[in-house]
């Protein structure tokens, strides 16, 4: 029988998270976004250094998704974010292509909303790519378009996402 478990990243950990982010980001978005850009986000948002960032300073949680104790997607969120500091922002969740389709996905956000709630946070919002799929996925979890931003990044790229919010009251 298959296991699946949440594993806290640690600083040791961020290796993984380097090497998933590269597999699924490398398959993901090139038709999005582009290969040049997408070096250029995973060389940002996924260097050890600024892993480092995110959890210290930054005071993100991340966790790993395990499968029989190999790392097969992870997740990054805060509590007490928002104009109230009520609300859990989902900075990233993401899944080996492979295991799509599977509940996994569902999982890990149902993961998020249990710490969401039990940090007494009012809801979940999330930024994703307009052109990226997974804006289905969150869509049918009960996310709903707040509203539509273009993120200046640097290098002269930008992010043209939306951002969705779901509150607790489903």
């Amino acid at each position: 029988m298959t296991s699946y478990t949440f594993k806290n990243v640690t600083l040791d950990d961020l290796k993984i998270v380097q090497i998933l982010a590269e597999k699924i980001w490398k398959v993901v978005y090139p038709p999005i976004i582009g290969h040049e850009q997408v070096e250029y986000m995973l060389e940002k948002m996924y260097s050890i250094e600024s892993l480092e960032d995110q959890i210290g300073t930054k005071g993100h949680q991340i966790y790993l998704l395990q499968e029989d104790s190999i790392s097969i997607g992870f997740l990054s969120f805060s509590v007490h974010c928002g104009d109230s500091n009520n609300i859990t922002r989902l900075h990233k969740l993401y899944l080996l292509p492979d295991k799509h389709g599977k509940g996994l996905g569902k999982m890990m956000l149902e993961f998020v909303q249990k710490h969401s709630e039990q940090a007494g946070d009012k809801g979940i919002e999330l930024n994703v790519n307009k052109m990226n799929p997974a804006f289905e996925f969150y869509a049918q979890q009960g996310f709903e378009v707040e509203k539509a931003v273009v993120l200046e990044i640097g290098h002269g790229y930008v992010m043209d996402d939306y951002v969705m919010v779901r509150s607790h009251q489903l």
